[in-house]
């Protein structure tokens, strides 16, 4: 008998809920809320779009947890103030009148807020690399405070407060952040944790962090809320970063991914390359080890955008959904467009520099435009050079 192969356009159920294909926007920086960190109609018509345009799931940016560590980027969205949870609310219900399902990322910059003057992190380590230049925030990191028992407990309150205001918000679900380098992966990373109480030292209690904040959050939330995890190697402030002990290190973090139960692991590529941040040298990848460790969808990420890789992950059982970052700026239609064939708009930096934001991106588009009306305005001989 012949076996059916996994389909893009397959349904998935992720903690209960079903997804109409096998498509995420990947959670992006944007940088666009209010200096409160309220969110704008104009944010609001960016999330619209991708669900207008087939998305099967959209994780948000990455919200604040707290006004007091959590921060990293100026104009970054929160989801802890009575002004941010409305402005949410305007949004969520845009999205999800298409029969997208919508997750908000809650996110704790930890030692890599570019905005706060004392940050709070794992251990008083100053952090490798520079802000962003587009960020508008410092020039350098400044040296983190080491966090005390009870900046952790009061971490996992505020993740906690932000998921009930995520519930508030109308969120199908939230996404811990734990990737790229932020608060939950300096606790996990060895280099970022130099710690001897029960935070630190064995995988087991440097995931502790990311553990407590998941338990916390699924017994505050209602029943067939989402609670996800997202996960990295590579770091927003050290992109080459890999876990030292390879797929090691990948059988001991899912391990302890297991025990904690979220209802989905998502798997960054900082980088942009599922092949460059997932392979191991023994030809086994990250996401596939997790997909056989656990009993949840894992999503992949990185460059997924080429629908060989994405489809050659789907029937080697490496990936139950496959999450698109940058090709969504340019394709906020992507899955239609997959769907029925119809050419993607190649990605150009210049849609996310030399700023994230979405104003930038729409004065890319606003120009490339004219400058496509411009050309076909000349004959081939007379075009401007």
């Amino acid at each position: 008998m012949s076996r059916t192969l996994p389909s893009f356009f397959d349904t998935v159920t992720v903690g209960g809920r079903r997804l109409n294909n096998r498509f995420v926007v990947a959670p992006m920086t944007r940088v666009s809320a209010t200096a409160d960190g309220v969110p704008t109609d104009a944010m609001g018509a960016y999330y619209e779009a991708f669900a207008e345009g087939g998305f099967a799931a959209v994780i948000s940016e990455g919200l604040y947890t707290d006004l007091v560590a959590s921060v990293a980027n100026p104009n970054q969205p929160g989801l802890v103030t009575p002004q941010q949870v409305e402005g949410w609310r305007k949004i969520t219900g845009r999205v999800r009148r298409h029969g997208t399902v919508f997750l908000a990322q809650l996110m704790h910059a930890g030692a890599l807020s570019q905005v706060l003057e004392h940050t709070l992190a794992p251990s008083t380590l100053q952090p490798l690399g520079k802000p962003s230049a587009s960020s508008g925030g410092y020039d350098a990191f400044r040296m983190p405070a080491a966090m005390t028992p009870d900046d952790i407990q009061t971490a996992v309150d505020c993740y906690v407060q932000a998921a009930r205001n995520a519930v508030a918000a109308g969120f199908d679900g939230v996404e811990i952040h734990g990737a790229n380098g932020y608060l939950p992966d300096q606790f996990l990373t060895a280099y970022t944790n130099h710690r001897t109480d029960r935070y630190g030292g064995s995988v087991e209690n440097r995931f502790r962090f990311t553990a407590e904040v998941l338990t916390a959050v699924r017994q505050a939330v209602p029943a067939g809320f989402i609670v996800g995890l997202r996960l990295s190697e590579s770091k927003v402030n050290h992109l080459s970063y890999r876990w030292e002990e390879g797929p090691a290190m990948a059988e001991a973090v899912f391990r302890e991914v297991k025990k904690a139960a979220p209802d989905y692991l998502h798997l960054a590529a900082e980088g942009g390359s599922w092949k460059r941040e997932s392979l191991y040298a023994d030809g086994r990848s990250s996401t596939g080890i997790a997909r056989q460790m656990l009993n949840v969808p894992v999503i992949a990420n990185g460059g997924l955008h080429d629908l060989s890789l994405a489809e050659t992950l789907l029937t080697t059982g490496q990936a139950d959904l496959l999450s698109i970052g940058r090709a969504a700026i340019a394709n906020p239609d992507f899955p239609e467009k997959v769907r029925w064939g119809k050419a993607l708009v190649p990605f150009h930096p210049k849609m996310i520099k030399p700023s994230v934001s979405l104003d930038n991106t729409r004065v890319y588009f606003r120009e490339t435009a004219e400058a496509q009306s411009l050309s076909s305005c000349f004959s081939p001989s007379d075009s401007p050079s």
